[in-house]
């Protein structure tokens, strides 16, 4: 192993940065492979153009007839590319995407053949779906399961085969996916916007739901990845002793992209170009080798699309550059690990956004009205946010390195927190003259069109507002965006289904105008979801005590988090909302709980392995070399050797003391997991997991740490922790 590990260091010294062909431009190669406008209006017919139109903009059905139409268009522009080959591109509740490639050729007999894709390939298929996560929706010899063309996600061509985005259900309806919730959610959250957007401009007849995501991940080489079993089996090093530099002197973020990193950058962003990928920015993050990008912000829909398909493309690009990337959130431990924020907001098919402010009193009344309703959504329902984020790997990141807490809370800044509280005193109940004059002249009237973003200053904070938009900071680098955007857009969407009732309320019993209506309802959301807000630093104890105080959740592991997932209050919001049914809800719940509780197992099982097979005859091997030493020392100076081999006895009693707490701890999580696995309630066996198996991970590697430290490095098996990071 140490052989493999010298090999590996030495191949990667003697890398070089792959050349790039960059000669069209950016713009030139935009959407290149992707079924567009442009497009559609070259190979499909007027009817049929309409129709993918109409169900984009509309949600209006598409006939089979049609369908048909527009298949034959997609076909033919994909075979003029290249393309052999169709797939139904869905996202399984695994956490990856999906995919079952079919080829266009078909036989007609007579020894010939033809290439063909009809309407009915193109709207629906039936995937083998037996081995994919159902939480119990459907058995698992059932393999019936239904994938269904969304055309508000334009098909695109990766490789050889055109790929079309599509929901996953089962046979009885319920969503085994990740994009039919959401898509229930962005039509919940355009409803109810919708509605609420009419006090202020009767001309919005629809609200579109944001998203801009920023992906941060590591590139390790592929030779050095290769001689870490803990991370090629979990994503992570479970052991490893930190460097004596890491990230301390902040010399690495939005520092000079290394070449290599750089040459991959460029070949990923000419990939994203073709697929219609928006990437805009790429930079150097805090902790070494460690880099973000991100694009310019899309529909949520699709901008989830991209996202999901981004890591795929991520993944492949890195195999032409010798690079393995590591999304887990926390990969190494003692430095920063990886998000990915969603920077969310809402925008009417007039051009507004409306979490942006206004150049009028009206404008910016309609941008406190979303302001507030948002934040009271998250007040309402800040355990199912923290839910949303909650994984095995994010769980590692939560509280560490400036990463969020585990406590929601969301931070607005100075200048919108002096605005909520003059808005606090409005008076309850018909203003008067007076301070209706002085709320839209000196309190509405001026807030700056431009706020600063002084967030940077609070990186801590779970949910930020940003100057035009919310960041949802918290949410892991590992997640499908989705996960995060079906809570945020249904609590929104039910927290203005509220206010619009509230406001119409006062409107039609108490006979206020509107605007009074609007002002008394804003000012008791902002006086009941005041505990939310917090502009401090979220790193340390202080918040903690004082989260505790204020009644905030504070669920630091996954198995408590989850269990907001299937409250009462959840299962009555999705059924409101009409998001998801009671049963889909418990369904990914238990699905949740299985994976957390296996990734654990897995963990355990890798780092028992690594530690007896790895570590530990390293260990006596070197051991062995010392005892030869002192041996040697005692046949030169026999009864003065104890004086000169005083220090090697040291090591060698102090590398028998960390084995034998190594054997000892691996029995006893063996034995942990033994009970555990036996345990058939799921979050029973998830909260096993945790509390009983995962507390041995961190013994073990102390022990196994310490040992690296005393050692021979030339003797030594896995890659260390300053190669992984610092060889570029």
């Amino acid at each position: 192993m140490a052989i493999l590990r010298f090999q590996a260091l030495k191949e990667t010294l003697n890398r070089k940065p792959v050349k790039i062909d960059e000669t069209d431009r950016r713009s030139e190669l935009f959407g290149r492979n992707v079924f567009n406008e442009t497009v559609m209006r070259q190979f499909l017919t007027k009817e049929a153009y309409q129709s993918v139109k109409d169900a984009t903009l509309k949600g209006t059905k598409i006939s089979r007839g049609v369908a048909d139409h527009i298949s034959t268009g997609m076909k033919e522009w994909a075979i003029s590319k290249g393309v052999t080959h169709y797939t139904h591109w869905f996202q399984p509740l695994t956490g990856a995407t999906a995919e079952k490639h079919d080829a266009f050729f078909e036989t007609i007999g007579d020894g010939l053949a033809i290439e063909k894709f009809g309407g009915t390939q193109l709207v629906q298929q039936e995937p083998d779906a037996s081995s994919f996560p159902h939480g119990g929706i459907r058995n698992t010899f059932e393999a019936r399961g239904y994938t269904a063309w969304d055309p508000t996600s334009p098909a695109f061509i990766y490789g050889t085969t055109l790929c079309i985005p599509t929901v996953y259900v089962s046979y009885t309806g319920e969503a085994l996916d990740f994009k039919t919730p959401l898509l229930r959610a962005l039509q919940s959250v355009d409803s109810a916007a919708t509605a609420v957007c009419k006090y202020f401009d009767k001309n919005v007849t629809k609200v579109i739901a944001t998203l801009g995501w920023e992906q941060e991940y590591f590139l390790i080489d592929s030779a050095l990845y290769a001689s870490r079993p803990d991370l090629q089996l979990s994503g992570r090093t479970l052991l490893g002793h930190s460097p004596a530099k890491g990230q301390q002197l902040d010399d690495h973020y939005f520092g000079s992209i290394p070449s290599r990193a750089l040459a991959y950058m460029r070949d990923l962003e000419i990939e994203c170009m073709l697929l219609g990928i928006p990437v805009k920015t790429r930079h150097n993050e805090v902790a070494p080798n460690q880099f973000e990008l991100a694009p310019i912000f899309e529909e949520a829909n699709l901008a989830v699309d991209h996202n999901s398909l981004l890591m795929d493309v991520m993944d492949r690009v890195g195999e032409r550059h010798n690079f393995k990337v590591l999304f887990h959130e926390k990969p190494f431990a003692g430095i920063n690990g990886s998000g990915k924020h969603n920077n969310w907001s809402l925008s009417t098919d007039t051009g507004i956004n409306l979490l942006s402010p206004g150049s009028t009193p009206m404008k910016n009344l309609q941008f406190l009205a979303f302001f507030v309703n948002t934040i009271k959504a998250v007040h309402d329902h800040e355990e199912l946010l923290r839910a949303t984020i909650a994984s095995a790997s994010n769980d590692h990141r939560l509280g560490a390195n400036e990463a969020p807490p585990a406590i929601i809370s969301a931070f607005i800044g100075t200048q919108l927190t002096e605005v909520l509280n003059e808005l606090e005193k409005v008076t309850d109940g018909k203003l008067s003259p007076q301070e209706k004059t002085d709320l839209k002249l000196n309190v509405v009237g001026k807030i700056p069109e431009i706020l600063l973003d002084n967030t940077d200053r609070n990186r801590t904070s779970p949910f930020a507002f940003t100057g035009n938009k919310f960041e949802f900071r918290a949410v892991g680098s590992t997640a499908n965006c989705a996960n995060p955007m079906t809570v945020l857009n249904t609590i929104v969407a039910k927290q203005l289904k509220e206010f619009k009732k509230s406001v119409d309320a006062l409107v039609k019993d108490k006979k206020m105008k509107k605007d009074d209506a609007i002002f008394n309802v804003l000012r008791d959301y902002i006086k009941k979801s005041k505990k939310i807000r917090f502009e401090g630093d979220g790193y340390g104890e202080a918040w903690q005590q004082e989260a505790k105080k204020r009644g905030l959740s504070n669920n630091k592991t996954t198995p408590l988090a989850l269990r907001a997932k299937v409250s009462k209050q959840t299962i009555d919001l999705y059924k409101e909302m009409k998001v998801m049914n009671k049963r889909e809800v418990e369904a990914r719940y238990e699905i949740e709980l299985e994976d957390y509780s296996m990734r654990i197992q897995i963990e355990g099982r890798i780092l028992g392995d690594i530690a007896r097979n790895h570590v530990i005859p390293t260990a006596i091997r070197y051991q062995n070399v010392l005892i030869e030493n002192v041996r040697g020392l005692k046949e030169i100076f026999e009864k003065d050797f104890k004086k000169h081999s005083k220090e090697q006895i040291g090591i060698i009693e102090a590398i028998s003391g960390h084995i034998e707490h190594i054997n000892a701890d691996i029995n006893k999580m063996v034995d942990a997991r033994k009970k555990a696995n036996i345990i058939e309630d799921a979050e029973k066996r998830a909260v096993a997991y945790c509390d009983e198996v995962k507390p041995f991970f961190e013994e073990i590697r102390y022990h196994c740490d310490k040992l690296e430290l005393l050692v021979d490095d030339e003797t030594w098996p896995l890659t260390k922790y300053r190669e992984l990071l610092f060889t570029r």
